[in-house]
């Protein structure tokens, strides 16, 4: 193995050398000159070596900078999800399931960002520039001043980026992306990798914001590499069931704002509509209560909202029963199951137990324990929850109910949409919200017991 080259440099001036001597021929000082160790072990070929690069610049904690100027899209839904508006120089990605509405979302805030005075270039690589007109003259947006191109070539791409400067690029989207440095065929991982990468560093060096749009797996996650999702600055999900006209777009990871903030929208046949007050159309269907059906106030983000829980109990003809769960958690409706069973002596051996989120709302909150249990046990004992109650609470493995964060909020909510009382745990916070009647209960057989009687 060759021998690293030996340098030599000079303290006072930073004169490199090739060997040793008392004086620095560039300053004349005496004895400043010193042997460099380099930055790194190893040979240069797998290592950096001993070449250094520059000097950045370091400051302290107490460094005081403005916050990022933000440009609001005048959707505040979108703006909500997005921290309070677009930010410069930064990448957002954007997933969800084929025909869910990516595509329809970004154009209309294309022309709402433009409207605003941002320069915007959409750029679309699945369909071509005809298409998307057409979409255009669909949702009256062709007055938009929105500069449209139809192509995957990476290199013309960022070519026509830097020619044009626009202040915010949609890319719709990234797995239709191809880098001429690549081998591999276009959607692989490496051409996907590549083409974010250079992407979100073109974007941040021109203080240019970029909006990457990406395909998901059966699974849900955005298809490709997951360290896609580490590059970008912020990482939204559009949700919703083909049968459903309501879509929720959520923020998983957020730079510049509070992540698991939701956006719901509907969509029409001129587009998708902003819904302000997403609780009243997720319960806008529900009609006369019925055995297992249970009203759950949630939080999304700093967002209060209340959905209907839905439970269906019935025997099984089957040696095992089934267990069905829509929009929740499969594993934890388990976890509710066996508690029923070994803490208040409520079996459901022998019984298929099902159970759906209306509306096609996805909850991961453990607030939402105490309303799946009312609904199970509801659909059990084939007893009606009042009409005017909402639920909430966490279950644990004990038994006992472990109050929630923001109980005072998820009141309110309720009492807008005119509920008059509330189940929830006790401890913590007692907030009195008028017209509101709080039921508290310390464990889960006391709430069996004067909700449905003896168990």
């Amino acid at each position: 193995m060759a021998k690293a080259k030996t340098s030599f440099s000079c303290s006072a001036c930073g004169s490199v050398f090739n060997k040793w001597s008392g004086r620095c021929d560039g300053c004349g000082e005496w004895n400043t000159i010193s042997e460099d160790t380099g930055i790194s072990k190893g040979p240069s070929a797998a290592t950096l070596g001993n070449s250094k690069g520059k000097s950045i610049t370091l400051t302290d904690l107490r460094t005081e900078e403005t916050p990022p100027p933000r440009t609001l899209s005048g959707l505040d839904e979108l703006d909500r999800v997005l921290g309070g508006g677009l930010v410069p120089a930064s990448a957002v990605l954007v997933g969800g399931d084929p025909g869910i509405g990516k595509s329809t979302l970004l154009l209309q805030a294309a022309a709402q960002f433009a409207r605003k005075g941002l320069k915007t270039i959409y750029v679309s690589g699945e369909e071509a520039s005809a298409q998307v007109r057409m979409r255009a003259q669909r949702l009256k947006l062709t007055d938009a001043p929105v500069q449209l191109a139809a192509e995957t070539n990476l290199r013309d791409i960022l070519t026509t980026l830097d020619q044009e400067k626009p202040q915010l690029a949609i890319i719709d989207s990234i797995q239709t992306m191809w880098s001429d440095t690549v081998g591999s065929a276009p959607g692989s991982v490496s051409q996907v990798r590549a083409a974010a990468h250079e992407l979100t560093s073109y974007a941040k060096r021109k203080n240019m914001a970029v909006i990457l749009v990406g395909h998901v797996t059966k699974d849900g996650q955005i298809a490709g590499p997951r360290v896609v999702e580490h590059m970008v600055d912020t990482v939204l999900y559009f949700e919703g069931e083909r049968g459903h006209q309501f879509r929720v777009l959520r923020a998983v990871k957020n730079r510049f704002g509070a992540a698991d903030e939701i956006g719901v929208f509907e969509m029409t046949g001129r587009g998708l509509a902003e819904v302000t007050n997403p609780s009243a159309l997720f319960l806008s269907e529900r009609g006369t209560p019925a055995p297992g059906s249970v009203v759950f106030a949630g939080i999304e983000g700093t967002r209060p909202v209340l959905v209907e829980l839905q439970a269906l109990v019935a025997p099984s003809p089957h040696a095992q029963p089934r267990r069905a769960v829509v929009g929740w958690d499969s594993s934890r409706l388990a976890m509710i199951l066996a508690v029923l069973e070994a803490r208040c002596g409520i079996p459901f051996t022998g019984l298929d137990v099902y159970l759906n989120v209306a509306g096609g709302m996805k909850i991961s909150e453990p607030a939402a324990d105490l309303a799946v249990a009312a609904a199970l046990l509801s659909a059990r004992e084939d007893a009606s929850i009042p009409a005017e109650t909402v639920v909430f609470g966490e279950i644990s493995l004990s038994g006992a109910l472990r109050p929630v964060s923001q109980t005072e909020n998820r009141l309110k909510e309720a009492q807008k949409l005119g509920f008059t009382s509330a189940i929830a745990p006790k401890g913590g916070k007692s907030p009195r919200v008028a017209g509101m009647a709080l039921n508290q209960m310390g464990d889960l057989t006391q709430f069996v017991g004067d909700t449905f009687g003896a168990g």
